[in-house]
């Protein structure tokens, strides 16, 4: 089964900018992928999601901010995260969700996520 890796995460001070990757161990063509977070206490979230297709969606609290976006010839899938806020302070897991694909059905696949803290 396929793993994924998230990297990038660590301090940044409010309102500046970093990247986040996530590296898949198998290709990554053709599948939806996705960036989830959760903070201290609270539940894990959809924050953006990128088709196989390169549609993107984002939930409005970071739309216009952050920015999905993924490499297929890299298996890599990239978080562009700028103005970056407080409430922005989260663990960051990146996801594949159960698709069928070569050979049938494929399991729900998490990263074991990167810590972003964003703080003076």
């Amino acid at each position: 089964q396929v793993q994924l890796v998230e990297s990038g995460g660590g301090l940044v001070q409010p309102g500046g900018s970093l990247r986040l990757s996530c590296a898949a161990s198998r290709s990554i063509f053709g599948v939806t992928m996705s960036w989830h977070r959760q903070a201290p206490g609270r539940q894990r979230e959809l924050i953006a999601s990128i088709g196989s297709d390169g549609r993107t969606n984002y939930q409005d609290s970071v739309k216009g901010r952050f920015t999905i976006s993924r490499d297929n010839a890299k298996n890599t899938m990239y978080l562009q995260m700028s103005g970056l806020k407080p409430e922005d302070t989260a663990v960051y897991y990146c996801k594949i969700p159960r698709q069928y694909g070569a050979g049938g059905w494929h399991p729900e696949v998490w990263g074991q996520g990167t810590l972003v803290t964003v703080s003076s």
